[in-house]
């Protein structure tokens, strides 16, 4: 077992929990009081992180939500990630993927500078891309393997050697995981190809976005996307948990949201 998956089991074991919350903080999403503050995305932020910590295995931070902001985000970030208790898994979601040295600066930016443990990455250009994160052995490094957005057909499902493009993916990543250190991403709206994949990857984590706003179905993933030992799972919700009031108790609406998936996840497991 490695340092990362080790690091995923004992998140999950203290809280009870495969419940990953991302955190996409949209300010024209945010609750009236909070727009008109100076100090808006952090402090929607800590208030979601304080109200949720308890019960979640890790936060993935999707990168864009704080590169729109500029030079003044990436110290949101960096804010951001000081609040979070250090039993919590972080996920930086920002799909790099680019040759081999400018690979090898992200992953230093990602894992050395910002401190994640994790990081989604784009296998598009090859072992050569992915190989400068995997080299980070007690970090996480999720590839991407089979999207949830509606275009995702356009390349993933594409036959290669008598198997679609994502197959091949995870079949690559298995090898390439000679640290088991890797994961892959896995979108919850296409659960129907997650027993396909968990059979190539039987031990890797799976990170699994799509289930709540985007509609992915909760029970087929955890049916078909489950390892042995009834774990390997992270399942996040973003929209469904940040958003779920737009008002003054929308901290303590996240943190009823974020126990409600934590119950019906645990329900539906093995």
């Amino acid at each position: 077992m490695s340092p990362f998956v080790d690091s995923l089991n004992r998140a999950r074991d203290r809280t009870n929990s495969l419940v990953c919350v991302g955190l996409d903080p949209d300010v024209d999403r945010f609750p009236e009081h909070l727009k008109s503050g100076n100090d808006a995305v952090f402090e929607f932020n800590r208030s979601i992180i304080e109200h949720t910590s308890d019960l979640v295995s890790a936060y993935k931070l999707n990168i864009a939500f704080f590169e729109v902001m500029g030079a003044r985000g990436y110290e949101v970030l960096e804010r951001t990630l000081t609040v979070i208790p250090e039993e919590v898994v972080v996920i930086c979601d920002c799909k790099r993927g680019d040759m081999g040295n400018s690979a090898r600066m992200y992953a230093k930016a990602l894992f050395e500078h910002f401190g994640f443990d994790a990081v989604t990455v784009n296998p598009y250009q090859g072992r050569d891309s992915v190989q400068p994160f995997l080299n980070y052995t007690d970090r996480g490094v999720f590839i991407l393997c089979l999207t949830s957005n509606e275009s995702s057909r356009d390349f993933q499902h594409l036959s290669v050697n008598g198997h679609p493009l994502y197959i091949e993916v995870a079949s690559a990543a298995e090898s390439w995981n000679t640290a088991r250190n890797a994961g892959l991403v896995v979108g919850a709206t296409q659960a129907e190809s997650l027993a396909e994949i968990r059979a190539v990857s039987p031990d890797m984590p799976l990170l699994i976005p799509g289930i709540g706003a985007q509609g992915g179905d909760l029970e087929t993933v955890i049916r078909a996307g489950a390892d042995t030992s009834g774990g390997g799972l992270l399942i996040n919700s973003s929209r469904s948990i940040l958003y779920s009031s737009g008002g003054l108790d929308f901290a303590e609406c996240a943190r009823a949201a974020t126990l409600r998936l934590r119950a019906e996840i645990n329900t539906l497991l093995p």
